[in-house]
């Protein structure tokens, strides 16, 4: 080792001293535990996949998860198989009958939107699950198939320590404004735009 590289790892390990310790301070009043209301949304890939990834991640902790899904139907998704190995510890329900515009029925789509959401109400209230995730919601909402003012009000009152994670294209102000944690997906590159289709592991 030269002296010059002696010199630039003395530097960065002083550099890292300072950045532990300014982390340190900044962690010091952070004692606080809470159940978070969280928003994946944008137009991205990746936000029902970052949620299943919250969930795969309470799984490993002994939680309790209830899924409710809503827009995607029938699809033979790969979650899906997953979570039937934790038939204990996961409650996966799909609600609807796919996209609206295949089922091309507003009045049907406006029934399986409000058996879904009760659905999500029941687990949010019930202190068995520790987390709920509500896939696509912010669809429902954006269709108008349920009131966001009903919708954000049953969310907001749930038990201190609830989880909930709400994902979708467009979320509503009134639930980024009542989230405790927003992420918007943004999208940079997409291989749809290529002429890929959707695909196993992917996509679903």
């Amino acid at each position: 080792m030269t002296s010059s590289d002696e010199a630039l790892n003395a530097r960065h390990n002083e550099k890292a001293k300072k950045r532990q310790a300014a982390k340190a301070k900044i962690m010091a009043d952070k004692t606080q535990e809470k159940g978070l209301l969280i928003v994946h949304t944008g137009k991205g890939k990746g936000k029902s996949t970052a949620a299943f990834g919250l969930v795969a991640r309470a799984i490993g902790h002994g939680m309790k998860i209830g899924i409710v899904q809503f827009i995607k139907g029938s699809w033979a998704t790969g979650e899906k198989a997953v979570y039937a190995a934790f038939p204990g510890q996961v409650e996966h329900k799909v609600m609807g009958e796919g996209f609206t515009w295949d089922t091309q029925d507003r009045a049907r789509d406006i029934e399986w939107a409000r058996q879904g959401w009760e659905e999500v109400l029941r687990m949010v209230r019930d202190p068995a699950y520790d987390m709920v995730l509500a896939d696509e919601l912010n669809i429902v909402l954006r269709y108008e198939y349920l009131p966001v003012e009903e919708v954000v009000a049953g969310l907001v009152d749930r038990p201190a320590m609830k989880h909930v994670i709400v994902t979708g294209r467009n979320a509503p102000d009134a639930l980024i404004e009542a989230a405790d944690l927003v992420t918007e997906m943004v999208q940079v590159k997409h291989p749809f735009r290529s002429g890929v289709k959707a695909q196993k592991g992917i996509e679903f």
